[in-house]
């Protein structure tokens, strides 16, 4: 089983760890991959350059056994594009190995908008994690293709390399990376929202408009 979860990690916080982790023990322990994108195409810019919120990443999850970190599309460059990423790890990974995407609630609701969106359930499994307050257009696409396939437990994304749709609605920690960046150029503190490490880093490179020489 190979697993990828996807995003700006703009920065990356608790909440992005914390779900990893859900996802990894939920799977039987296995390892997550966050993948950052280079640019995001539903979005504008990023706060921190591809480089800086790498070195976050990593940062983040030293010591973790089961986060991993594939930087695939920062070396790409240009517009991320999940179907065309998901074409190069099943590539890599044959035709036999399960491969799983980690999508929130919000993102999978907008799925039908995605470049070659079709191509990706053939491509892997979906888990769509329940974010508060998101529902599924009942007409829509992405609610089509959770009736269709969707499964009820992890165990049944190992029996097959793609095509399923599993539900998980783990313990939710309401921290976002908009938030995040909102309280340092406020001059607030973000501490207790994201490693130590990784807000030390945010200070000393200045990002998002945290002073150097002030401590959160």
């Amino acid at each position: 089983m190979h697993v990828v979860y996807g995003g700006t990690f703009d920065p990356v916080h608790h909440g992005h760890l914390r779900l990893a982790l859900e996802v990894s023990e939920c799977l039987g322990n296995v390892p997550v991959s966050l993948m950052p994108c280079h640019i995001p195409p539903h979005r504008g810019e990023t706060g921190a350059t591809a480089e800086q919120r790498l070195r976050l990443l990593e940062l983040a999850i030293a010591g973790e056994p089961e986060l991993r970190i594939d930087d695939r599309e920062l070396q790409r460059g240009g517009a991320s594009y999940t179907a065309d990423t998901l074409r190069q790890l099943r590539s890599e990974l044959g035709v036999d190995v399960p491969l799983t995407i980690v999508l929130g609630t919000d993102a999978f609701a907008g799925l039908d908008r995605w470049k070659e969106w079709q191509q990706i359930p053939e491509l892997a499994h979906i888990i769509v994690v329940q974010r508060p307050g998101i529902i599924l257009n009942p007409e829509g696409e992405p609610a089509r293709l959770l009736a269709k396939s969707a499964v009820d437990s992890a165990s049944a994304l190992h029996g097959c390399a793609a095509g399923r749709v599993l539900e998980l609605n783990p313990p939710w920690l309401d921290i976002s990376a908009t938030g995040i960046r909102d309280r340092i150029s406020l001059g607030q503190s973000p501490r207790y929202l994201a490693p130590d490490s990784v807000l030390a880093e945010i200070q000393h490179m200045g990002l998002y408009g945290a002073c150097p020489a002030k401590n959160f």
